[in-house]
């Protein structure tokens, strides 16, 4: 579903990333690993719209795309979970949710039910503020407006960070599901390396921009993952 071949990214005059290839199938959960300032949100940034990548190319589905602003990726499946959830404060749930609904054609503009299967809280919660939620179900949120975009590739950028461990089960329970789905490729950053190890079916791992090390689950150990921060 998404491919990057020698991906590079620029702060102003700052090189961050420097030439990334990875892959990411359908009905799998690659994971980007790596210690803080190595890259990883840019990379998410650079293949969500939200920050221009400067070269390399971008593939998905098969099909190598021009540089493309975040709502036209939107529209072409690509989902987006980001760092620190960024939900609207002022907005209901139900709103926030809505928000996802813009980049579909208008006869699919619903909010589908299995989004409150996955995530009761928000069902609960429904006419409430987001910014009065608390971070794990702020969190909740964030997947389940990603989730209403129906996307074909979901980037879901460190979604344990500072949540409860009973939420964090929860968001793997969904992770599974998804990719049980087997209808969307997934890409997972993530520090908490139990989390990420138990869910992973790909992993790479970034240092200064660059992936040092990569491979499937089945060929390696948490042990080799874990060595390879130290490279």
């Amino acid at each position: 579903m998404l491919e990057t071949r020698d991906l590079t990214l620029h702060y102003g005059g700052s090189r961050i990333l420097n030439g990334i290839s990875i892959t990411a199938s359908v009905g799998e959960v690659t994971c980007i690993m790596g210690t803080n300032g190595v890259g990883k949100t840019s990379l998410m940034k650079a293949i969500s719209g939200t920050h221009a990548y400067s070269g390399g190319d971008l593939i998905l589905d098969g099909q190598s795309l021009p540089r493309l602003p975040a709502h036209k990726l939107a529209r072409m499946g690509v989902g987006y979970v980001p760092q620190g959830r960024m939900i609207f404060p002022l907005l209901t749930v139900r709103e926030n949710l809505e928000t996802g609904l813009a980049c579909l054609p208008r006869a699919e503009r619903q909010v589908p039910e299995r989004i409150y299967e996955m995530f009761p809280v928000l069902k609960e919660m429904e006419h409430r503020r987001g910014g009065d939620l608390s971070g794990g179900q702020q969190q909740q949120l964030a997947i389940g407006r990603a989730l209403v975009t129906r996307p074909r590739l979901l980037l879901m950028d460190e979604p344990t960070e500072g949540i409860q461990p009973n939420i964090i089960k929860l968001i793997g329970d969904v992770i599974r599901r998804l990719r049980r789905d087997g209808d969307m490729a997934i890409v997972l950053v993530e520090q908490y390396f139990d989390f990420a190890f138990e869910l992973a079916d790909m992993f790479y791992v970034l240092n200064r921009g660059q992936s040092i090390f990569s491979a499937r689950k089945e060929e390696t150990t948490a042990e080799e993952v874990q060595a390879s921060f130290r490279m």
